[in-house]
């Protein structure tokens, strides 16, 4: 093998592993009894897995030996998952968002849908690695980053980052009001003690 053969190699094992690392994460993110953890968890994985894309994204188109994608056998069954994630997620799973920037159409979806959908586009390229098919697995995986769960990774972190943003910066904070009496009295004259 030439280094460039092993640098391919390690690439598509790079991948695998965040590709392999997301799914897992997302299994056990469904899991949770309580949702209070699952949105910075699911914002983390989403973070990571998104990484991994922009790295595909940054290469020269990779080319699968074959013309027609050979078969891995079923997509795995993770619709059990998807409701799990619709029960934690519940008041926040539905969202909009921006389709194209440079062709605005709002959009609205549900995050448990375009988590799934990102997590069995990312199954079928680990399926093709497990299989062997480096070649197959990195043109998948750029391909369906391209093509579809880029954008809706995209649109979920973005929606992820604004329920963490909104639970964060929407708190009536306690000290505020404090605050807001001591600067009152203080342009009332009323010295404030020291």
């Amino acid at each position: 093998m030439s280094v460039t053969d092993n640098d391919h190699e390690d690439f598509a094992q790079q991948i695998a592993d965040a590709a392999e690392s997301f799914l897992v994460a997302l299994q056990a993110i469904s899991q949770e009894e309580a949702a209070g953890s699952v949105i910075p968890l699911l914002l983390l994985e989403t973070s990571q897995i998104l990484l991994a894309g922009a790295r595909l994204g940054a290469q020269t188109d990779f080319t699968p030996e074959q013309e027609y994608q050979p078969d891995v056998g079923p997509d795995p069954d993770l619709d059990k998952m998807r409701l799990r994630l619709a029960r934690l997620l519940d008041s926040v799973d539905t969202y909009s968002y921006n389709f194209d920037p440079y062709d605005p159409e709002l959009v609205t979806a549900q995050l448990s849908d375009d988590l799934t959908a990102i997590a069995m586009d990312i199954a079928n390229g680990l399926r093709h690695f497990r299989d062997g098919n480096t070649d197959e697995a990195l043109w998948w995986w750029q391909f369906s980053y391209v093509a579809s769960w880029g954008n809706n990774a995209s649109a979920v972190l973005r929606a992820l980052q604004s329920i963490v943003a909104h639970d964060r910066l929407d708190q009536d904070l306690d000290f505020e009001s404090e605050q807001i009496a001591a600067a009152e009295a203080a342009l009332d004259g009323d010295p404030q003690p020291i």
